[in-house]
């Protein structure tokens, strides 16, 4: 059955990413891999990604598994089974498999290379930007109270740019030359841009800064791998774009910096040279870990390119054409490479959190279309817009016409 399922996504010989995008009949055949509430069009997958139904049976199947052959399989098989996952993401990643660890997720894998960084001492300063993740920012704050690090913050620029984002974040780094660590995150769960992150890496290192990325959001969505952006730390999702079970993330340590990472409370159960010895689980759901296999299948056989071109389609579809229906200001650049799927908005004088949610409200109360409002942005909230592969054109264009109305009417009082 699910070899069978596999032809059915897999994509038409010879086909371009650029013109698979817009082939309908092949992404309704994607499309039909998941169960979608019909309730509402859900274009809020930003929060954790749907899995396909083939990836659900398996989570389902080692669920049962694991349930029956209960600490015989931890104790006997676990070890063999990590390895073989390890590899085969460690072989998508373009990196060596001792260069990562499993994770529940990237916010735990950030926390643990950012508390655990070894190189800061008091008066050295940490520094991040409005876009990078809430609960990233806070272990950043953390280090003050923790390290006696100075912290600071800036802003990054709008409308976005490649080189205006670049000069924000040379700026930065200039007004604060004691910095020793910097936050980048490869795509804002805020505004959804992706800003040149390899080149940020070169201009910190430069600098002798070193630097944490924020990856929760880009692997699997865009097509690219670590020496893509010459990172020596990063934290990742794998239960987002890659449709894994929830509970399923890891971190990455350049083998060559482990020594910088502090080991995990004094951690013995694996030797210091080990990468899992700079995080501990505990007891973990391993039938998370055991269907990633069967999630990077489903997303291999789409493929990388194809995918990473959808979902800048579905996204263009949308937000090339908001600010022709109505007073809206699309917050994330048009710029190729520097966005994906992910892209806020937010109507031009509407910047306070209670103005955006009533917009988020009013589209899934009218037209059952389901966003998210999003605050943090330093000029002002927004309304964040995620399409899926589940996702159709039409779908998409609801949305637009729903914009056309809101920009014509305005929200109700």
């Amino acid at each position: 059955m699910e070899s069978q399922e596999s032809e059915l996504i897999a994509p038409p010989e010879k086909s371009d990413p650029r013109g698979l995008a817009s082939n309908e009949n092949y992404w309704r055949k994607v499309a039909r891999q998941y169960s979608v509430d019909p309730d509402f069009v859900n274009l809020e997958a930003g929060y954790f990604g749907l899995m396909a139904r083939p990836i659900l049976r398996e989570y389902t199947r080692r669920i049962e598994a694991l349930n029956a052959s209960n600490s015989h399989y931890m104790r006997t098989h676990l070890e063999a089974d990590y390895e073989a996952v390890r590899e085969r993401v460690a072989r998508l990643l373009r990196v060596s498999p001792e260069e990562i660890a499993f994770t529940r997720n990237a916010t735990e894998a950030l926390q643990h290379l950012i508390g655990n960084y070894k190189n800061i001492k008091a008066g050295d300063t940490v520094l991040y930007a409005d876009l990078d993740y809430p609960d990233i920012q806070q272990v950043m704050n953390w280090l003050q109270s923790r390290r006696g690090a100075v912290v600071a913050k800036f802003d990054l620029p709008e409308p976005a740019t490649r080189q205006a984002v670049l000069d924000a974040y040379e700026r930065a780094l200039a007004k604060h030359p004691q910095t020793k660590l910097l936050l980048v995150t490869h795509m804002s769960n805020r505004t959804g841009l992706v800003p040149p992150t390899k080149d940020i890496v070169a201009m910190a290192r430069a600098r002798g800064v070193d630097v944490v990325v924020d990856a929760a959001h880009s692997w699997a969505h865009l097509d690219w791998g670590v020496p893509d952006l010459g990172c020596d730390f990063a934290g990742f999702n794998l239960h987002k774009w890659l449709g894994a079970p929830l509970g399923a993330g890891f971190m990455y340590i350049r083998k060559e910096r482990l020594d910088d990472i502090d080991i995990d409370y004094a951690d013995d159960e694996f030797p210091p040279t080990d990468i899992r010895s700079r995080i501990h689980m505990g007891t973990w759901n391993v039938a998370v870990l055991n269907t990633i296999p069967t999630a990077l299948d489903f997303h291999l056989t789409i493929g990388a390119r194809n995918k990473d071109a959808r979902l800048r389609y579905l996204r263009d579809r949308w937000a090339l054409r908001a600010p022709e229906v109505g007073p809206f200001e699309v917050l994330t650049p048009n710029e190729p490479g520097a966005y994906g799927a992910i892209t806020s908005f937010r109507m031009t004088g509407k910047v306070a959190p209670a103005d955006n949610k009533a917009i988020a409200k009013w589209l899934m109360d009218r037209h059952r279309i389901f966003t998210v409002a999003r605050e943090g942005v330093a000029n002002g909230a927004c309304v964040r817009v995620t399409p899926a592969l589940y996702n159709t054109v039409d779908q998409v264009d609801a949305l637009v016409d729903a914009l056309r109305e809101l920009g014509r009417n305005g929200l109700p009082t």
